[in-house]
Formats: structure tokens, sequence, C-alpha cells
């Protein structure tokens, strides 16, 4: 995918010539259990962090484009097909383009409610690529997971699944604000700049 075409799919020049929003796009999930990173306090007064010992969580669902859009969205349950189709339906619906999506090679992305949804008619809006296996540093996604849990999101403690959402939605909206951040997320990908 580095340059020239990768299994007969189009490039991301190409792709951005011919009017496609090119998305790249994973899933993670946030644990009520604080995401622990180095901070700040005064000498000799260690901070300490409380928080309910669950593994509780919340699945959420990204994608950054090339244009530095983010979009995400979040739930309580684990991600299935028809949660991805419904998060690519939003996507399309949002940007308002064609799209290229790149992602890993996930379950929920190649099973059988995205191919019965791309056989009903939407293939001709969505080109899909799959990154190499055991691939995260090819996928500018992992960097916004990174920022949100060790900036955005670093030593925050939650009583409950509704306060973590609150977090997270925050979370990302700051991280929205911040074009440079996402840059770098991009930049960190070899083949995208």
């Amino acid at each position: 995918m580095k340059s020239g075409k990768r299994r007969g799919g189009p490039t991301l020049k190409k792709s951005q010539d011919e009017g496609y929003e090119i998305a790249f796009i994973d899933e993670s999930a946030f644990y009520l259990l604080p995401a622990v990173v180095r901070t700040y306090a005064p000498c000799g007064l260690t901070p300490v962090l409380s928080a309910p010992l669950s593994y509780d969580h919340l699945s959420v669902i990204s994608a950054i484009t090339l244009s530095g859009k983010l979009y995400f969205d979040l739930q309580k349950d684990a991600y299935t097909g028809e949660d991805v189709v419904r998060f690519l339906k939003s996507l399309r619906h949002k940007s308002g383009k064609r799209l290229l999506v790149i992602w890993d090679g996930a379950r929920i992305h190649t099973g059988q409610a995205v191919k019965a949804y791309l056989s009903a008619g939407a293939a001709r809006y969505y080109h899909l690529e799959r990154l190499p296996a055991y691939a995260p540093e090819l996928n500018p996604d992992e960097g916004v997971w990174n920022h949100l849990k060790r900036v955005e999101l670093g030593n925050v403690c939650c009583a409950n699944l509704k306060e973590l959402a609150d977090f997270v939605k925050a979370g990302f909206a700051r991280l929205r604000r911040k074009p440079q951040a996402l840059l770098g997320c991009l930049k960190q990908v070899p083949y995208v700049v």
C-alpha cells in the first residue's frame, strides 16, 4: 500500500482524486480501571487513584480520515457485524462521500453482516482494504486510542459506565479540537503522508 496498487485496489492518491473519503477504522475498549500514567505531584505526596475493581468496559469504534476528521460510536456491549454496518452507514452519511475504508481483519469486518450489506447495493459507496495481520503500526486510529487513553483519560477514575461514557465523549471532543494531534496520528504511519 506504500505506492502503486495493492491487490488491485486503488492507491490513496487515486482514491482521493476519485472523490473517496479515506477512513481508517478500529475498535477499542475503555475500562473502569484507570489508565495509570505519570503525573506531577508535590515531592513526597504520591497520588492515589481510587477506582472500583471491575473489568466493566465500553466498546468504542472510531474512524480517522485523511482530512483530519474524527468519528466515533460507543456502546456497552461488544461490537458485532451489524454494529459495524450501522457505523459504516453513519460514517457515509456524515461524510457525504464514497469511502475507502482501511481496517484490520477482525471477524466483525469480514462477517456475514458486512458482506450482506455490501451485496445489497452498498458496495458502490465503499471500497474496503484490509491491513496486514498483526500490524497495528499501519493504522493511524491506533494513535487516536493511545492519545485518548494516555493523555485525555490518563488517571481518570469513574464510578460507573455512564460516567466513563461521558469522559470518553469529552475526550473525543477535546481531541477533535486538536488538529495537530490528529495530524500526528496520521503522520506516524509511513504510507499516509
